[in-house]
């Protein structure tokens, strides 16, 4: 039988561009934040889980992050694990707790991601992500650009100053759905325009100015169909959360405790056209499982839309929509805070930001507001169930990492 796991506590710091503010001390704010609001105090933590990407590379701090950046949050001596899975390693952290929790090996745990991409350099803040696709096969992602474009040739990588080589992927991606299922430009400018104004009402969003539809495709083109609202930002920040086994549950306010109802990791598999079942689609499908759900059930979701396409494509894999309707989905105002079906309520990492090593974690932090009725104007009325979607690096035709996060609301305890 599975244990019963609950979120009791959950921090985030603002995502921007935070130059004179140390990795350490992010991580240092997100964890007192969830400690406070669990109630909880560093010394109740039995092992923590630490998420980071660019550390080593920007900042030259290799092998022990975690145990160095976690020294002045009062959590020396326990166990700490070191967590690198690209964009996923948040929740991919998240998930590793939730095992350790399972395992009996402590009844409280802490995931925690921190991540510092602002760099003088921009070209060394976009070299982090020129290693999270094969680079034992360089011509592999070329070939893959080419037959997704449909083109007679590939398109030339993205050099380091323009943007991530990903943003190339994703702009192939897009072309290959529209060509396929009618998708429109003007669908992604939607999505844009929707989750910027979401991002609006989040005092910790990284954009917080509003643009409309008609903004959105006038603005300057990255790589098309892709304009630089409809793609994720490079930023700064921290989030972390408190996870605990049930019969630790009454240490802390169990009328504010959110339910782990499954906690999925997967990783991506061979596939020879691309056209077989996406990779966030199996990690859905094992989700659904665990809790006993399907994707209509579901009230409310944050998904990894490191681009506007991303979001669409999401929809699809989780089962939100038929494959194809994506864009209409967004079109309609069906995915909008008031709409049937609300994704990305925090602004997403389009406009909320995409602190890599932090970003699974800020989406877990936001549905957990949401479940407690504690999002404020952003709140979606009557949510009882969410799900976190989180996808990380390239590997063949598909992310090489994704997991899916389902939560339900607190339960109404006398």
């Amino acid at each position: 039988m599975t244990v019963p796991l609950y979120i009791v506590g959950v921090g985030s710091t603002p995502t921007g561009r935070f130059a004179e503010v140390p990795l350490r001390a992010m991580a240092r704010d997100a964890i007192g934040l969830a400690l406070a609001d669990a109630g909880a105090t560093a010394d109740q933590v039995g092992a923590a889980f630490f998420a980071n990407v660019g550390q080593s590379l920007l900042q030259g701090q290799h092998m022990i992050g975690g145990q160095v950046v976690l020294r002045e949050s009062g959590l020396d001596g326990i166990p700490i694990v070191n967590v690198e899975n690209a964009c996923a390693s948040a929740s991919t952290a998240f998930y590793l707790a939730c095992a350790h929790l399972r395992a009996g090996l402590c009844d409280v745990a802490l995931a925690v991601g921190a991540e510092k991409l602002s760099h003088p350099d921009k070209a060394r803040t976009f070299s982090i992500f020129d290693g999270a696709h094969d680079i034992e096969d360089p011509e592999a992602l070329q070939r893959f650009l080419a037959r997704q474009a449909c083109e007679e040739r590939a398109q030339p990588a993205a050099t380091a100053q323009q943007r991530s080589v990903f943003m190339d992927i994703y702009a192939a991606l897009a072309r290959a759905h529209m060509a396929r299922h009618g998708t429109t430009q003007r669908q992604l400018a939607h999505v844009a325009a929707k989750n910027r104004g979401h991002s609006v009402l989040n005092p910790l969003a990284q954009h917080r100015v509003g643009m409309s539809v008609e903004e959105v495709l006038a603005a300057r083109a990255i790589t098309w169909p892709l304009t630089l609202p409809m793609c994720a930002p490079i930023g700064d920040g921290a989030a972390a959360a408190l996870i605990v086994r049930e019969d630790a549950l009454a240490r802390f306010d169990v009328k504010r405790a959110v339910r782990v109802r499954a906690s999925v990791l997967v990783s991506g598999a061979e596939r020879t056209t691309g056209r077989e079942t996406p990779i966030s689609h199996r990690a859905a499908l094992r989700a659904y499982a665990a809790a006993s759900v399907g994707p209509e059930d579901i009230d409310v979701s944050e998904v990894h839309d490191a681009t506007a396409f991303g979001e669409i494509a999401q929809c699809e894999h989780l089962g939100f929509c038929e494959p194809g309707q994506g864009g209409w989905l967004a079109e309609r105002g069906h995915t909008t805070l008031g709409g049937r079906r609300p994704v990305n309520p925090s602004g997403g990492l389009e406009s909320k930001g995409h602190p890599i090593g932090a970003t699974g974690l800020m989406q877990i932090h936001e549905l957990v507001l949401q479940l407690r009725g504690e999002a404020g104007g952003r709140q979606v009325a009557n949510a009882r169930l969410a799900l976190a979607e989180n996808g990380g690096g390239f590997l063949g035709h598909e992310e090489a990492a994704a997991t899916v996060t389902i939560l339900e609301k607190p339960a109404q305890r006398a």
